[in-house]
């Protein structure tokens, strides 16, 4: 498959450019072909996982989401960072990624354990909590392992 390249080459962000937003940003919109074919997006908390290149996402056990990715496993992932505004000007210029891949589900316990804690590192240090909330809720969780196929990034000034 090929993707289609930037029209705006100065504004394209570098592979470690995008690596950096992906890991530091705690969430974007992950797309899937909903139901009846409508593009159904959702916000979605991610952890990037350097050691194999994929992008992780926790969720329940059923949904649209789901139920989604069983009739097709192939989506979109947009990241934004939060932008910068430089002195004396209005406009925001913001950095994004957008992720193309396809989906499998994990199921295996140990694996959702290990990508939830480190996905929740992402918003607290507090090892405890961490330990408590995944001890209560990690049997009915699931893991969303996003494997790119794709990774294109830009830097746009919202004037």
């Amino acid at each position: 498959m090929m993707f289609r390249e930037l029209t705006r080459k100065s504004k394209q962000l570098s592979p470690s450019e995008c690596v950096e937003i992906l890991t530091a940003q705690p969430r974007g919109v992950l797309s899937v072909l909903g139901d009846d074919n409508f593009p159904y997006g959702m916000p979605m908390n991610h952890y990037y996982n350097a050691e194999d290149g994929a992008i992780y996402f926790h969720c329940g056990r059923s949904g649209h989401r789901l139920d989604a990715l069983a009739r097709h496993d192939k989506v979109s992932f947009c990241v934004c960072d939060e932008g910068i505004r430089h002195d004396g000007d209005w406009a925001l210029t913001v950095k994004s990624v957008i992720v193309f891949g396809h989906i499998t589900v994990i199921d295996d316990l140990p694996t959702v354990c290990r990508i939830c804690a480190a996905l929740s590192r992402k918003f607290t240090q507090d090892e405890q909590y961490i330990e408590q909330e995944i001890s209560r809720f990690a049997s009915g969780t699931l893991l969303l392992k996003l494997t790119p196929a794709h990774i294109c990034g830009k830097t746009v000034r919202e004037a």
